[in-house]
C-alpha cells in the first residue's frame, strides 16, 4: 500500500484486517460488496457531528482496504440459544469447514505479538488486548480515526514554535516591511518544514490550512506588539527632543547656534531611532513641535539679547566707574546703554533694529563669545565669573599695593594720595 509518510510516497505494510461477517448479513451480495458498502461514505449535507465520527472512522478503516481480508461463515445452528452447548457434530458440517478454514487464514496472517522483547501466547494477547481496548474506551490513547491527525498535531505545533522563535529574534520595534517580509519568510519556512513531515494525503490540506490560521493568530499578535514598541519608543523620542527645546527656550545666555545644533540633533536621532508604524504620526508632531519651539525661540532671541546688552553696558558702567576707575569703560558703557535705550526707541521700531546690519554684527559677535565648539560660556559663565571677580578684588587690594603698577591710560584721579602729594616751589 502506498501512503504519505513524513512528506514522501513510500511503500509499508499496514496492519492486516479480517472482515468476518455472517453470511445471513449479506442479503444476496458478495463479501467485498458488503465491504464496500460498509466503507463508504454517509451523506452528511447538515453537518453532522455525529456522521461526521462514523465518516471518520470509515475513513481509518479504508486506509488499510488494500491489505484486509474478507470472510463468510453460514448459520451454525437453527437453535442460536443452545449454540453454546452444542458439540461440533451438532452443528452444521458447512459451517464447521468454514470455520477451520477460518482458523487456517487467521494463522496464516497473523504475526508474532512482541511486547517489550517478549512472545505474546494466546492467553497474554488476550489481556493485552483487553487493556488496549479500555484504553481506547477511555480516550487514553488516540483511536485508530485520530492518528493522522494526532501525527500532524504534532508536527503543526512543532512548526508553529518554529515560526516563533523565527520571529522572536526580532527586536521589535522594526518597519512594517521588514516585520513583512521576515514573518513571508518564516511562514515559507514553517510550511516546507511541515510538508515534509505531515501524514496523509486526505487530511494535509486540512492542515495546512490549520497551520497557516494559527500562524496568521502568531503574526497579528507580533504585529500588535510592534505597533506597541513603536509607539512607546517613538514617545520616549518625541519627550527627549520636546524636554531639550524648552532647556534651550531658557538658556541663561541666548544663542542661535547652540539652538540650531540642538535642533538638528533630535531632528536627526529622531529619524534614525524611531521606527515601525507609528513613526509617520510622531513624524508630523516632532514637525510641527519643532516649528514652534523655533517660532518662539528666534521671537524670544532678539528681545533677550537686547535686554543682555542693555544689561551689560549697566554692569560696564559699575565696573569702570568703582572698581577699575577707568573712565574710558564708563563712558563707552554710558554710550551704548543711551544708544539701546533712547536712539532706538526714538528713531528705530524693534523689527528695523533686528534686521539692520549693525545689529547683525552685534549678534555675531554675541554668537563668537557665547557659544563655540570648545567653550560652552551658557555652562561656564558663572563660574568664570566668579573666578573673573576674585581676580579683580586681589587685584584691588594686594596687586597694587605690592607692585605699584600704573596705568598707561588716564584713570580717576585718588584724591586721598593727591592731598599727601608734597608741593613744589
Amino acid at each position: 500500500m502506498v501512503n504519505r509518510v513524513k512528506g514522501q510516497d513510500i511503500a509499508f505494510e499496514p496492519a492486516k484486517l479480517l472482515w468476518l461477517i455472517q453470511r445471513d448479513f449479506l442479503q444476496g451480495k458478495s463479501v467485498q460488496e458488503m465491504v464496500d458498502e460498509a466503507l463508504r461514505h454517509v451523506p452528511n449535507n447538515d453537518g453532522d457531528k455525529n456522521i461526521d465520527m462514523v465518516n471518520q472512522i470509515r475513513d481509518s478503516l479504508a486506509v488499510m482496504g488494500d491489505n484486509s481480508t474478507a470472510f463468510s461463515l453460514p448459520q451454525p445452528h437453527l437453535q442460536r440459544t443452545k449454540l453454546c452447548d452444542l458439540k461440533d457434530g451438532e452443528l452444521e458440517p458447512m459451517y464447521v469447514k468454514k470455520r477451520e478454514q477460518l482458523k487456517e487464514l487467521v494463522a496464516g496472517i497473523i504475526r508474532p505479538k512482541i511486547v517489550q522483547g517478549k512472545h505474546l501466547n494466546g492467553k497474554e494477547f488476550i489481556s493485552f488486548l483487553e487493556q488496549i481496548l479500555e484504553a481506547l474506551n477511555k480516550g487514553e490513547i488516540p483511536s485508530t480515526g485520530s492518528l493522522v491527525e494526532v501525527f500532524n498535531k504534532g508536527i503543526l505545533e512543532r512548526c508553529l514554535k518554529l515560526y516563533s522563535g523565527s520571529m522572536a529574534a526580532l527586536h521589535l520595534p522594526v518597519s512594517e516591511k521588514h516585520l513583512e517580509d521576515t514573518h513571508q519568510t518564516s511562514r515559507n519556512r514553517s510550511m516546507k518544514v511541515f510538508d515534509e513531515q505531515h501524514f496523509g494525503r486526505h487530511h494535509a490540506k486540512k492542515s495546512v490550512e490549520q497551520l497557516d490560521e494559527e500562524i496568521q493568530k502568531v503574526y497579528k499578535n507580533f504585529i500588535m506588539g510592534n505597533e506597541y514598541q513603536s509607539s512607546k519608543l517613538c514617545e520616549a523620542l518625541y519627550t527627549k527632543c520636546e524636554e531639550k527645546m524648552d532647556q534651550l527656550q531658557v538658556l541663561r545666555l541666548p544663542s542661535m547656534a547652540k539652538f540650531n545644533v540642538g535642533f538638528l540633533q533630535c531632528n536627526q536621532s529622531f529619524e534614525v531611532e524611531c521606527v515601525g508604524p507609528s513613526k509617520a504620526n510622531y513624524e508630523r508632531r516632532m514637525k510641527k513641535m519643532l516649528g514652534k519651539s523655533q517660532s518662539l525661540f528666534i521671537k524670544e532671541y532678539n528681545h533677550r539679547l537686547f535686554n543682555w546688552l542693555v544689561a551689560f553696558s549697566l554692569v560696564m558702567v559699575v565696573v569702570g566707574r568703582f572698581i577699575i576707575k577707568f573712565f574710558l569703560i564708563e563712558i563707552g558703557a554710558w554710550v551704548l546703554f543711551i544708544f539701546l535705550e533712547t536712539y532706538t526707541r526714538m528713531f528705530w521700531s524693534a523689527e528695523s533694529l533686528y534686521y539692520n546690519p549693525v545689529w547683525h554684527f552685534i549678534v555675531a559677535t554675541w554668537e563668537t563669545l557665547v557659544y563655540s565648539p570648545l567653550l560652552d560660556l551658557d555652562r561656564w559663565a558663572i563660574p568664570m565669573s566668579i573666578i573673573l571677580a576674585i581676580l579683580i578684588l586681589y587685584w584691588r587690594c594686594y596687586g597694587r599695593r605690592k607692585h605699584g603698577s600704573r596705568w598707561l591710560l588716564p584713570l580717576y584721579n585718588n584724591h586721598k594720595s593727591g592731598s599727601n602729594r608734597p608741593r613744589s616751589d
